[in-house]
């Protein structure tokens, strides 16, 4: 039986956080686990076990789907619908040491169809920094809005892999076996968004531009 998994936003702090709601009784901390038997106990059907795995990881999968569809709503529809998946696919895991290498899989390939849909849809402008610090973008409010602005016009492939890397500090083989992509495929999508993103802001920067002006 599917668990009746539901996701609410909760407020305050540096952005949204997610919690999971069940009709089953709450999963609370419970006693010291290893992460590895919780898997196993939920490849089994075990809904606690599923819903304590994931009371731990809501908010860094939030985090990801938005960062990657720049969208409040979407990202939680694409958080459920993960969510979904890897309760239904959790028992053909092979290597549940694994589990959370798969479940940012899940992830991303919801993400990816859901960036697809939208494509068309638009999408108001959020100001929900970028984070870019190991590519030096210490932003004001102007620069975040000229960083939000290009990062918009990156493919959602380029965005996946500049979130796995600034939000999530993935290293390039990590994020190649995320998206199962070739590392040298990794690097040049790397290389080329934040030269993208970089370029946004110096152009911003120049006297007598504006936005309506590119």
């Amino acid at each position: 039986m599917t668990p009746n998994l539901a996701l609410m936003e909760l407020g305050g702090g540096a952005g949204p956080g997610l919690s999971v709601i069940e009709e089953l009784p709450a999963a609370g901390p419970g006693p010291a686990e290893d992460e590895t038997a919780l898997v196993l106990r939920a490849a089994r059907g075990d809904q606690m076990a599923f819903a304590r795995l994931m009371d731990a990881r809501l908010d860094s999968l939030y985090g990801t789907a938005y960062r990657i569809l720049r969208d409040r709503d979407i990202a939680a529809d694409a958080v459920q619908d993960a969510l979904y998946r890897a309760w239904r696919d959790v028992p053909s895991l092979r290597m549940p040491d694994h589990f959370d290498a798969w479940l940012m899989r899940v992830l991303l390939n919801v993400c990816m169809r859901a960036a697809r849909m939208s494509r068309r849809r638009p999408v108001p402008l959020d100001h929900d920094p970028i984070h870019l610090a190991r590519a030096g973008t210490e932003a004001s409010v102007a620069d975040r809005d000229a960083l939000e602005r290009a990062f918009r016009r990156l493919t959602p492939q380029q965005r996946a892999v500049v979130v796995l890397h600034h939000y999530l500090e993935y290293d390039s083989a990590e994020i190649a076996t995320a998206l199962r992509i070739p590392r040298g495929t990794v690097r040049s999508r790397l290389h080329y968004a934040t030269r993208l993103l970089r370029a946004a802001l110096d152009a911003d920067s120049r006297p007598g531009l504006t936005g309506g002006d590119r």
